[in-house]
């Protein structure tokens, strides 16, 4: 197959096992789901899912969270793991969007990146789920699944969303960007992986992934 072919049957077979791709991580705004997305950084979505509610029925907006601690907002994100430094940011940023934009979500990536614990990742996220800008946000499945289907070198998420870019149509970005979660979750996980469950990988995949 050539390099087209392969990403052509990528993106046949994801429109076929997932014509309808749901956001993972339970939110009703884009201030919700940037916080969500901040508490998901080394942890699984499902975990988020537990404890944003909980965190969003004392503050699910910026203004009622600053009204809590650092030390509250810690102690209710514990269970998702780096709570001192996502308790501080999500504090931070929500009285940085108080003061410099009226309390509301950049609708840029410049100053989404500006906001304390906000990374390229997250930023990319909101853009291309919260306001519908294409983005293609590169978590450790696409990373992981970009290389096991010869479409980029696996040497860093950087290099990953750059051929990303190149390869995939600009109007499949946001939807396409979840099918692959969902398909690396489901068909070719880091681990416990079964090349004959994972058709995509088998028929383009690396010789070497395939051994």
């Amino acid at each position: 197959m050539t390099k087209q072919e392969r990403v052509d049957f990528v993106i046949n077979t994801l429109e076929k096992l997932y014509p309808e791709v749901p956001i993972p991580l339970k939110h009703k705004d884009p201030y919700t789901l940037l916080i969500a997305v901040l508490l998901s950084a080394q942890s699984t979505d499902a975990r988020v899912n537990t404890i944003t509610p909980i965190l969003f029925k004392k503050a699910d907006n910026p203004y009622d969270m600053v009204k809590l601690s650092v030390e509250e907002i810690k102690e209710i994100i514990k269970p998702v793991g780096l709570s001192p430094m996502k308790s501080k940011g999500i504090y931070g940023l929500s009285k940085i969007l108080i003061e410099k934009h009226e309390g509301k979500v950049p609708k840029s990536f410049e100053d989404l990146e500006a906001l304390p614990a906000v990374g390229h990742k997250t930023a990319s996220v909101v853009m291309s789920q919260a306001f519908g800008v294409p983005a293609f946000p590169v978590d450790t499945h696409i990373h992981r699944l970009m290389y096991r289907w010869n479409l980029s070198s696996g040497k860093n998420v950087v290099q990953t969303e750059k051929d990303a870019k190149r390869l995939f149509p600009k109007k499949l970005w946001n939807k396409l960007h979840l099918q692959i979660i969902y398909y690396g979750r489901e068909y070719s996980p880091a681990r416990g992986w079964d090349i004959e469950k994972d058709i995509i990988t088998k028929t383009i995949g690396r010789k070497s992934v395939l051994k």
